[in-house]
């Protein structure tokens, strides 16, 4: 354990943020889930509203530094990419 007051300090603020970080990452990973979830469902609305909700939570992480910009930017595109393949192909069975 940390003898020093500053390190007592820091020792304290490495916790509260760990907690955080962990909080936001859940969650993240949570939203990204939902949509995943929702594409094997094969429920484009569905799919599409968790998109909305998840990318936000990505880009927030990335502000963060939780995430890496580049990680966050490929969690983005894949799902992106993925939704639009399924409301693709739900619009050729429609057609």
């Amino acid at each position: 354990m940390a003898s020093h007051v500053s390190a007592i300090k820091r020792a304290k603020q490495n916790q509260i943020r760990r907690g955080r970080n962990l909080h936001l990452e859940t969650t993240v990973k949570s939203s990204i889930k939902k949509v995943r979830e929702a594409i094997d469902d094969k429920d484009t609305e569905g799919a599409r509203k968790a998109l909305l909700k998840a990318v936000p939570l990505i880009q927030n992480a990335c502000s963060k530094n939780i995430f890496h910009k580049n990680n966050s930017a490929r969690k983005i595109s894949r799902l992106t990419q993925a939704v639009n393949k399924l409301s693709a192909t739900a619009k050729e069975q429609s057609a």
